[in-house]
């Protein structure tokens, strides 16, 4: 069996200059700090991240996007982080707002290997500039394509050796999804057992999609 524990030094040698990453949390809930800090320690630039908001100027995602690494982000919210809305404002940081909704089914398009999702959500707003509009028995909806990136940063409670991971309450939020959409999917955590410990009936996202582990520093 592939030995998939690994340490932070580890997970920044899979880093590399622009970058796709999908990052798990809610307002930073779910997210791992650690693998956010060796992101940021990495000094990699130009990324393209997809999280369900921009998290705090000091907590998640939001370092980051203070650092100035990101280029871009996919999110659904940015209003608990100021900084991005000025970045936005001055052509620092592109941002594509998501109704959060059409995020995580973009993103479970994704992970599904789907062609996108049909969603009536956005029509005659902003969030219809660009898109197609089809007809389905007499409604219209955006045609929304599915969201991928070359790594996921996921945030679980406990993990097997073999990558099996279960969550901690709302800490789960936008985790499970992404961890179906990427071509890396690292994923820290609080505790590390060996295999078997695990109630199967708690497994959330399954070891077959899990390809690192990265022990967090609680």
């Amino acid at each position: 069996m592939k030995n998939k524990i690994i340490d932070k030094e580890a997970f920044k040698s899979l880093l590399k200059d622009d970058m796709s990453i999908m990052f798990g949390g809610f307002m930073a809930c779910g997210t791992s700090e650690v693998l956010v800090d060796a992101i940021l320690e990495s000094k990699i630039k130009n990324i393209t991240a997809i999280c369900n908001d921009a998290g705090f100027e000091e907590k998640g995602l939001g370092k980051l996007i203070k650092s100035g690494q990101v280029k871009k982000l996919y999110a659904s919210h940015i209003g608990l982080n100021p900084l991005v809305g000025k970045m936005m404002s001055e052509g620092t940081l592109e941002v594509e707002l998501n109704p959060q909704g059409t995020l995580a089914e973009r993103i479970r398009s994704g992970g599904a290997g789907l062609g996108g999702v049909l969603t009536p959500t956005g029509l005659n707003t902003d969030v219809e500039n660009g898109k197609r509009v089809i007809e389905v028995q007499g409604k219209s909806y955006l045609v929304e394509e599915p969201l991928r990136s070359d790594l996921a940063v996921v945030r679980g409670k406990t993990a097997d050796r073999s990558g099996n991971v279960v969550y901690e309450g709302t800490a789960r939020n936008f985790n499970p999804i992404i961890a179906t959409a990427a071509d890396v999917v690292v994923v820290g955590v609080d505790e590390i057992v060996e295999i078997g410990e695990l109630d199967p009936e708690c497994i959330v996202t399954p070891h077959i999609l899990v390809d690192f582990i990265v022990k967090e520093e609680v």
